[in-house]
Order: C-alpha cells, then sequence, then structure tokens
C-alpha cells in the first residue's frame, strides 16, 4: 500500500479530517526523529570506542618505551565527547515523549549525563594541572 493511499486510509478510520496536516507532520517527526536519536547515540558509542582503543595503545606504548602520555585527560575528553552526543540525543527524545512519566525519566537521565560531564571535565582540569 502506498503513503498516499495508508494516509487516506488513516483519515477514514479515524476521522481525521481538519486534522490532516497535523497529523501528517506528527508522522513525520515520529518517524524521522527516532533516526536522529540512534544516529547521535551510535555517533556517541563509536567516539567511546575509539577513544579507548586509543588510550589503550597510548598505555601499552608507555609500558614499551617507558614515556609518560596523557592518557587519562586524552579519554576524558573522548568521554566528554560522547556523553555530549548522548545528551543531544536523549534532548531529541523530549520531541517524541507520550507521558509525564516518560518525562520525568528522561529529565533524570540528562541530569546525570550531565552530571557526568561535569565530573569528567573537572578531572580532566585537576590532571592537567598535574
Amino acid at each position: 500500500m502506498s503513503i498516499v493511499k495508508h494516509y487516506y486510509a488513516l483519515l477514514k478510520h479515524k476521522r481525521l479530517k481538519g486534522k490532516g496536516e497535523n497529523f501528517m507532520l506528527e508522522h513525520a517527526i515520529s518517524t524521522i526523529v527516532p533516526i536522529g536519536i540512534h544516529t547521535l547515540e551510535l555517533m556517541g558509542i563509536i567516539i567511546i570506542f575509539v577513544g579507548a582503543i586509543k588510550a589503550f595503545y597510548k598505555y601499552a606504548l608507555s609500558l614499551i618505551s617507558k614515556t609518560s602520555y596523557p592518557i587519562k585527560v586524552e579519554f576524558a575528553k573522548a568521554l566528554t565527547l560522547a556523553l555530549e552526543f548522548k545528551m543531544g540525543a536523549e534532548i531529541l527524545k523530549t520531541v517524541i515523549i507520550n507521558s509525564f512519566d516518560e518525562m520525568y525519566i528522561l529529565a533524570a537521565i540528562i541530569l546525570l549525563r550531565a552530571l557526568l560531564a561535569f565530573v569528567i571535565h573537572s578531572e580532566m582540569k585537576a590532571e592537567s594541572a598535574h
């Protein structure tokens, strides 16, 4: 069934006359926003993996060559950047939530991720001061 036929079937079934444009916009948002959310989440995960592999490589290199690298600072920067992407995804989730219960959970997640970003940032400052 084509999208247009599906849309008109929904209009008939739900009697949405006069609200068709709003329904189309809501349908478009509920289709497109999850793709953006998953993309941002995936970007955050990739940044964490790349940062961890890079930090482990520099750690192994420092063991072999007895040279000191700022491993903690570089890994903390990667974690902070990943948290920013993941917080962006959480903010996008506010567009498609359906109830206040979901809103409370989402607000708690955003607050925890912001707190984590703050703690990592303060750790980076302390580590770079040494």
